[in-house]
């Protein structure tokens, strides 16, 4: 059932004494852009998405694409440690949970109310910590979020942070192959494989390896004229079933990304939807694309689809006019 944006909006408050979105903040809306796809379904609990940052072990059993294993793996453990210790840091917090406030209208992100903090201090590169490989996911690059926050921590400390953007799975498959120092993703279970089979540890100071911090929300966009009728259903799983039944165009990211995971959990059952190309090859109303999610909007915008987003990356995506870089 919908809950109010209010209620929503409580659970992102920030960490101590850092800055943090409140109703006022998100009521401003920003100006609308000359895109038809729209919102359709948020505020649902089933649509929170949730952000970790996990720190790559050096010790981990690396291995290729074909699970050959790969030695004289070198990775940048004081850096990775310096840019985690910095996101959850006042500044690194102050800073993410302001982002999009002025130029959106509202907030793109938000900080958990239970969310890891750190107080380490942070050492200044050195010529062999100064580059720091982060493996990450499209909505946090897509919607602008790293490109506002890395060059506060690039300029203050004298490092620089090579991202690797693709989803999840791929992100975390490229920190699997030893080219990653640290992962910044958004999928438990996928997470929790990678710290299970050994490729992150606990840093000092923290309690677990997934170091869950942040959050913002998936949503259901689609055309304006919407001919499922998702605004007005009860849930976001009956609005993915009117999709379905009424065999409207909808576009997948396929690229077993955490949208892509979450949204194979919307669809009902019967469907046997998957993240196996296979499972939706009779589908033809249902684009299955392998794409990040900034091509995957234009994609929707074009040919009048629905479509599952992180909403940082669709606001992003909104106030630019369509365009995304």
């Amino acid at each position: 059932m919908k809950k109010t944006l209010s209620i929503l909006l409580a659970l992102g408050i920030s960490l101590s004494s850092a800055v943090y979105c409140s109703a006022e903040d998100a009521a401003s809306p920003a100006e609308e852009a000359a895109v038809d796809l729209t919102i359709l379904y948020e505020e649902d609990d089933s649509m929170i998405n949730n952000y970790s940052l996990l720190a790559v072990n050096p010790e981990a059993p690396f291995a290729d694409a074909d699970g050959n294993e790969i030695s004289d793996v070198a990775i940048n453990s004081e850096g990775a440690q310096a840019l985690i210790n910095w996101m959850l840091s006042s500044e690194g917090t102050t800073l993410a949970a302001d982002y999009g406030k002025e130029e959106y209208g509202e907030c793109l992100f938000y900080l958990k109310e239970d969310a890891p903090s750190s107080e380490a201090e942070i050492p200044a590169a050195t010529e062999d910590t100064q580059t720091i490989r982060m493996s990450t996911t499209t909505s946090v690059n897509d919607s602008g979020l790293l490109g506002y926050l890395l060059p506060h921590f690039e300029e203050e400390y004298g490092y620089t942070v090579e991202v690797f953007s693709a989803g999840t799975g791929k992100a975390i498959a490229n920190a699997q192959a030893g080219n990653a120092d640290l992962i910044l993703v958004h999928s438990k279970s996928q997470e929790e494989e990678f710290v299970n089979a050994g490729f992150s540890y606990i840093l000092e100071g923290q309690e677990t390896e997934r170091l869950n911090f942040m959050y913002n929300y998936f949503v259901l966009c689609g055309p304006s004229s919407d001919p499922a009728g998702a605004k007005d259903a009860d849930s976001v799983l009956d609005a993915f079933a009117a999709i379905a039944e009424g065999e409207y165009p909808f576009v997948s990211r396929g690229d077993n990304s955490g949208t892509h995971t979450k949204e194979i959990s919307l669809w009902p059952e019967d469907l046997g939807i998957t993240t196996d190309a296979e499972s939706v090859k009779d589908y033809s109303w249902y684009s299955y694309s392998n794409a990040g999610m900034g091509v995957c909007l234009t994609m929707a915008e074009e040919t009048g689809a629905y479509i599952l987003s992180d909403k940082a990356t669709f606001l992003t995506f909104r106030a630019n006019n369509g365009i995304m870089e």
